[in-house]
């Protein structure tokens, strides 16, 4: 189970590497749209958006279906609700890191940074009597 969600873990990410197709989901998380209306916006070739659309169905980013003539595009979001579960969890930890830098900082403020200093200035000088000098 883990090889098979790391593996679209990693058809997910793959996909959302391309601006083109971030720009893709961003216009079909509005509504299902067909290749026509997916290309207005961009300036390349119906076959490179064909393309732009087959790397996001084989994620299993996007579905199509058959409307009459159209086979409009949707967006499919169980595999965008993975991939940021799974970045979730970092974000848990970068929140952290930045609480603990954001206590230091308030810690440095409120002392004026002398506590800092003088922890800094020992440690210059603890140096300096290992080597044997002085100033």
């Amino acid at each position: 189970m883990v090889i098979n969600i790391s593996s679209r873990l990693d058809r997910t990410f793959a996909a959302l590497a391309d601006p083109t197709r971030r720009a893709i989901l961003a216009r079909l998380a509005s509504g299902e749209a067909t290749v026509t209306e997916l290309m207005q916006p961009f300036s390349i070739s119906q076959p490179a958006i064909s393309k732009h659309l087959r790397v996001l169905e084989n994620a299993g980013l996007i579905s199509h279906g058959r409307d009459a003539q159209r086979r409009p595009r949707r967006l499919e979001p169980g595999l965008l609700a993975e991939a940021n579960d799974w970045l979730e969890r970092y974000r848990k930890i970068w929140e952290g890191s930045f609480e603990r830098l954001d206590a230091l900082l308030g810690e440095l403020t409120s002392t004026g940074g002398k506590e800092h200093s003088k922890t800094r200035h020992t440690k210059t000088r603890n140096a300096r009597k290992r080597k044997g000098t002085r100033r």
